[in-house]
């Protein structure tokens, strides 16, 4: 028996990367021809993985945008190994392989604005200044997605961005400094869209609902999580 437990780890070391071996569960989901489940091998281009997962994307689109959840930055290259190694090599982490894609028709102000809504209302409210700041940024976001701010709303981001994480007890008001400002800084084009046009060029919804109950096939979402 050690024998052959030998043979199986030697086997499974021979997959993946030499960081990250073997294989991972992904999930993909977001603007994918069929949002699914499925096991790879560490070290496959994130872009492969889209199309093995989820059968890629809608015909005549582009990818503009990969999140890894809501606790990391957003991912534009689709060339990244899905690893940890690779991942941290584009500034970003791998987290627990859940991707949400977005193509080309993606608002990003509006999906900074959802992830933003979601970190704040799941924050506890412990520790004020994720709280407080996490609102105050997804209310700039909130101005900023509806065409109706100023330079004033970038300012405010920037300022509380700064400051969210300030005597944090949990990751989250990291999660929102991670998230949003990785957003922001790289679409900074569609938020200045925003501003200049006074409306958002791309109008399409968005939303990250928290999953509530899951029961005889049938999802209930938490209200509280949906942007209006």
């Amino acid at each position: 028996m050690p024998h052959i437990l030998a043979r199986g780890a030697d086997w499974f070391r021979s997959m993946g990367t030499e960081a990250s071996p073997g294989n991972i569960v992904c999930t993909v989901v977001g603007d994918v021809v069929a949002p699914d489940v499925g096991e790879v091998e560490l070290g496959t281009p994130l872009g492969a993985v889209i199309d093995a997962v989820a059968s890629g994307i809608g015909a005549g689109r582009r990818v503009k945008a990969v999140m890894p959840g809501v606790a990391a930055p957003v991912v534009t290259d689709l060339s990244v190994p899905v690893s940890y190694e690779g991942f941290e090599a584009v500034g970003s982490a791998m987290g627990a392989a859940g991707y949400i894609v977005l193509d080309d028709t993606a608002c990003m102000v509006n999906v900074a604005h959802a992830m933003s809504r979601f970190l704040f209302v799941e924050s506890c409210g412990q520790c004020p200044p994720c709280k407080l700041g996490s609102g105050e940024i997804t209310t700039a976001l909130s101005l900023i997605a509806a065409g109706d701010a100023d330079h004033g709303e970038i300012q405010t981001i920037d300022h509380w961005l700064a400051r969210v994480t300030d005597a944090n007890r949990c990751y989250l008001g990291t999660q929102e400094r991670l998230v949003v400002a990785s957003i922001v800084e790289t679409f900074r084009s569609e938020v200045e869209d925003h501003l200049a046009l006074g409306r958002c060029p791309r109008p399409r919804e968005f939303t990250l609902p928290r999953l509530a109950d899951l029961g005889r096939g049938v999802a209930t979402y938490e209200q509280a999580t949906r942007t209006p």
